[in-house]
């Protein structure tokens, strides 16, 4: 029920309690119920304080009683104030992020390493992209779901940002990887599902073939964006790991296996990047950007602030005002 503006009432029919009000008091007047029920100092009696301030405010007791019944009937309407629904055109579609974690993830051709800025930039790209759903996937040796599509965005920013090499046994399974996302997307209903797969290595673990996955991928009508991420010649890579987890450095040949990342992308309809800096990953993934749009209708829906305290606190601290006044100085004059 709306009142005014955007102020809208939940339960409405509590109002009907009001009508009640009016009623008692005629009820009351006609019965000719007397105005003094409790025995009056011998001075009223003789009228000498008809007219003083303790009789003034008394006149208001009965009304203000009334007010305070009304205040309540009102906080259990539960006036609300309500944001007005509108639909707006958004741009909206299903993408996985999958992710190498790799201990070469942590070359330093790129500062600090490869995988923090992965991560900052994908975070970047996460939060420009306001009606999608988003998911990430996480491959070495193995891999595993980081998180499913989801439209809380915030939530995925913090699991990308908890992302560290070491976590799952090393090595490069792409075809793991990029079938995690297929697996995940391949049920979805959106018209356009995509797959950002990032990795810096060449394929050499894992049981499922990079070509198979990408077969499936094509089957579900997903389109695979890849990007080998790493400079051209040598960096400075982990080279093996000490027992207390500590990785040691030493300059490595890059290898990316440009070849298998071009076909997975041709194959599925998608394009290959390579980003041999931090402002061409940046530049990758605002070119993924501008080309994955699609035009979705999006509802907002009403969200409500409840306002019921507003009544129901002053309500019950006018009966509150009442109570002592009867208490103290007001009770020995008429009810």
């Amino acid at each position: 029920m709306h009142l005014w503006n955007n102020i809208s009432l939940h339960d409405p029919w509590w109002l009907l309690l009001l009508t009640l009000i009016p009623l008692i008091i005629w009820y009351r007047r006609r019965k000719g119920t007397p105005d003094v029920i409790v025995a009056m100092d011998v001075p009223v009696l003789y009228g000498k304080v008809r007219d003083s301030w303790r009789v003034v405010v008394f006149r208001f007791v009965e009304p203000l009683f009334w007010i305070a019944m009304a205040a309540l009937i009102v906080a259990m309407a539960r006036p609300q104030r309500e944001n007005d629904e509108e639909k707006i055109k958004g741009e909206g579609i299903d993408i996985f992020l999958v992710m190498d974690l790799s201990s070469s993830m942590l070359s330093r051709d790129f500062d600090p390493d490869r995988l923090s800025v992965s991560k900052q930039v994908a975070a970047d790209f996460i939060t420009h992209r306001t009606y999608d759903r988003i998911g990430l996937a996480v491959f070495a040796a193995e891999c595993y779901t980081q998180c499913p599509l989801t439209h809380d965005h915030e939530v995925l920013v913090d699991y990308l940002k908890q992302l560290q090499c070491g976590q799952l046994e090393d090595g490069t399974a792409i075809g793991m990887g990029l079938a995690a996302a297929v697996n995940r997307l391949k049920d979805s209903d959106a018209k356009s599902k995509v797959v950002l797969l990032l990795t810096d290595g060449v394929n050499n673990a894992g049981y499922i073939r990079p070509a198979t996955a990408a077969d499936l991928a094509k089957q579900f009508n997903i389109k695979v964006y890849t990007i080998g991420i790493g400079s051209y010649g040598q960096a400075l890579s982990p080279v093996r790991r000490n027992a207390d987890g500590q990785y040691q450095f030493g300059y490595t040949n890059v290898e990316i296996d440009e070849t298998l990342l071009k076909q997975i992308a041709d194959q599925t309809g998608g394009k290959y990047y390579r980003a041999t800096s931090a402002e061409a990953l940046q530049q990758v993934y605002a070119e993924i950007d501008q080309l994955e749009k699609t035009q979705v209708e999006i509802t907002v829906f009403k969200r409500y602030q409840e306002l019921y305290h507003v009544p129901l606190i002053f309500g019950l601290a006018l009966l509150a005002l009442l109570f002592i006044s009867r208490a103290t100085f007001l009770r020995t004059l008429p009810y």
